[in-house]
């Protein structure tokens, strides 16, 4: 391993193109799809399930803004509606998720944030420790020239100096496939860490709010060295994508969850003309980049 690389935070220089758990895992599943939302930027309509998450994630880095004491889950629950309003109010188009304040869909909505927040407070107790970093954007090259970037939801440094990744996932736990796609985003945050600090992450942690179970994993060096052997692979093959524009669609079962069947060959589509590989982009990357 050669020197650790510094941490990246600054947020006002050029972006070059980079790679992110969710955008690896797309072109994974359907390069056309990673195509669509990292090179086009088609938009997508985003599911109340989706907003939901970004709330409950909102709650519970705030939650730990506060004093150790106030860290209950009374106030958890007290902060999930100002964390929508506030959300809705900086994306309008979310208010078109409900018929108004007055919507009992709302209120559900609502109610079933508040139960995700409730199972929290089971798998741990956050008044008994304080996190290092909460919504950490991290960033790191590899020896290859790959740039990794995302946000890890918490990240804890025990005093003896081992380090915790903690995701929350306000779905439910998943089975086999889905358990490996959750790693594969843990690992993706393990090997940053790694590059960027030089340690390997003691435990890597899911926390699945809805049936309040936990997934706790231990990765070594030797393992986040073939990870960063199959980031490379993936990335090569992104970029041999990119220079032609040649993303090709991979139909299957996930496809009746895509938002741009209208754009799809495998549909009868016809993709918008392919613009070209992007050039660094200057805009700020405000948005963490979840897999929720």
């Amino acid at each position: 391993m050669t020197d650790p690389a510094p941490a990246t935070t600054v947020q006002d220089r050029p972006r070059r193109p980079a790679l992110s758990p969710s955008r690896a895992g797309d072109f994974k599943q359907c390069p056309l799809l990673y195509r669509f939302r990292a090179i086009d930027r088609l938009p997508e309509a985003p599911t109340k399930a989706q907003v939901r998450g970004t709330v409950v994630h909102s709650v519970l880095e705030r939650l730990f803004a506060l004093p150790a004491a106030e860290r209950d889950a009374d106030r958890a629950r007290e902060l999930l509606e100002p964390a929508w309003e506030e959300l809705s109010g900086d994306q309008p188009e979310l208010a078109g998720l409900f018929d108004g304040p007055q919507d009992p869909e709302l209120a559900r909505w609502l109610d079933s944030g508040r139960a995700l927040l409730d199972s929290y407070f089971q798998l741990e107790d956050p008044s008994r420790f304080e996190p290092e970093s909460c919504e950490l954007r991290v960033e790191a090259e590899l020896d290859s020239g790959v740039l990794l970037r995302g946000f890890i939801d918490r990240v804890d440094v025990a005093p003896t100096g081992e380090i915790r990744l903690v995701d929350y996932k306000t779905g439910a736990a998943p089975r086999e496939i889905g358990e490996a796609k959750a790693l594969f985003q843990m690992k993706f945050y393990a090997l940053v860490l790694w590059r960027t600090r030089g340690t390997v992450p003691h435990r890597l942690q899911l926390m699945y709010l809805r049936d309040g179970q936990s997934l706790a994993y231990a990765p070594d060096e030797a393992e986040l060295r073939r990870f960063e052997r199959t980031l490379d692979a993936i990335w090569q093959a992104i970029l041999r994508a990119g220079r032609t524009g040649d993303f090709r669609p991979n139909p299957g079962k996930l496809c009746n969850w895509c938002d741009h069947q209208a754009h799809c060959p495998a549909f009868g589509g016809t993709p918008p003309p392919y613009p070209g590989w992007p050039e660094p982009d200057p805009a700020p990357e405000s948005t963490p980049d979840r897999t929720d």
